[in-house]
């Protein structure tokens, strides 16, 4: 029987003692909860996550699901699940990009720009709206690595981004022959990133990715000064050499007064055909430098061939072998740095 007590104002109480267990906040609170419809012992509403890479996507839900499920009068619930990520960016003339994610190195070769393209693909596979800013200048891999060969042309005076698995991308790489060396000042590289910012037609972006260029110089400076960031992460490898370099990296975000998301160690180990691992480049640098900085560990990524392959042909291995280990570890690491955007944004 359908008591007189069930209603809208019933539904909203139960909902408000379930918890976003990243958040540490109410459904109800974090406005999760819209369209909400209390007929005849139906309820019907939706909830729509902080991010649409949201890890505990199912566990919310249940947990949702069960309060309601508890009210009296209730015959059937439908939960529509959808995603609106919260805006950080907060330089108004900016504010079309919601969050910008900085993905930096403290030196070259450690895998930097496979972590960037493969979240950036990861966030736009799973909903998001994603674009890619190839700040390399020096070494613009990015084009190569999502397969993507020229820009999509020109709007209102404005540029129009390439479009790679569903990522939008801008690089310097798209404007020069590959075999050119740009010899570029500060002032320059100043310029350029501004223009990768300002004359280049995002439209609506939940999340920008940025490739940061090696090390902690005129870019990164350039950047910090342009756009806000929601927060940056140090990509390095297991040995100490790589680990002293990623130390001047995180003190970099440091000084530019800009959250760490985590540290994200790469090449970890290789894992033969027998099952044995070896781990050629050292092992848990990326947690010991992590522990002695403060600063989250989020992941491991071992070696594969098929990262490699992936980024040769255009292919990230994340949508080329998505059930393989290194996809997994990226995938949840895209998931973690989704949710520290979201914690970040919340916490403001």
């Amino acid at each position: 029987m359908v008591g007189n007590s069930l209603n809208r104002e019933a539904v909203l109480e139960a909902l408000g003692k379930v918890q976003d267990p990243e958040l540490g906040r109410d459904l109800v609170s974090l406005g999760m909860i819209e369209d909400l419809e209390v007929k005849d012992g139906k309820v019907r509403f939706t909830l729509n996550l902080t991010t649409p890479a949201c890890p505990l996507k199912d566990e919310i839900r249940a947990s949702a699901l069960a309060a309601v499920e508890a009210l009296d009068g209730v015959s059937a619930v439908e939960i529509n699940m959808g995603a609106k990520v919260p805006v950080g960016q907060s330089k108004s003339e900016h504010k079309n990009i919601k969050n910008v994610i900085a993905i930096a190195s403290g030196k070259g070769g450690v895998g930097k720009s496979t972590v960037a393209v493969n979240l950036a693909v990861t966030l736009a596979e799973k909903g998001a709206r994603v674009g890619l800013l190839d700040a390399d200048i020096y070494g613009p891999n990015i084009p190569t690595m999502l397969g993507v060969d020229q820009l999509g042309g020109a709007l209102d005076d404005k540029i129009l981004p390439g479009v790679g698995h569903g990522v939008k991308v801008i690089s310097i790489g798209f404007m020069v022959k590959p075999e050119q060396a740009l010899i570029w000042r500060g002032p320059m590289l100043h310029s350029a990133i501004k223009q990768f910012i300002s004359d280049v037609d995002w439209g609506e972006l939940d999340y920008l990715v940025v490739d940061l260029p090696p090390g902690t110089g005129d870019v990164q400076l350039s950047l910090s000064q342009t756009l806000e960031l929601q927060g940056g992460v140090i990509v390095t490898l297991p040995q100490q050499v790589s680990l002293d370099d990623a130390l001047r990296g995180i003190n970099m975000f440091q000084e530019l007064k800009v959250p760490i998301f985590g540290v994200v160690e790469n090449m970890s180990y290789l894992e033969t055909p027998a099952g044995e691992r070896l781990d050629i480049f050292g092992s848990g640098g990326g947690e010991r430098l992590a522990q002695m900085t403060g600063v989250p560990f989020i992941g491991s990524i071992p070696i594969d061939p098929q990262v490699r392959i992936g980024g040769d042909t255009g292919m990230p291995v994340v949508l080329s072998h998505p059930d393989s280990p290194v996809s997994r570890e990226l995938v949840e690491i895209a998931e973690k740095i989704a949710a520290q955007v979201s914690i970040q944004a919340v916490k403001e």
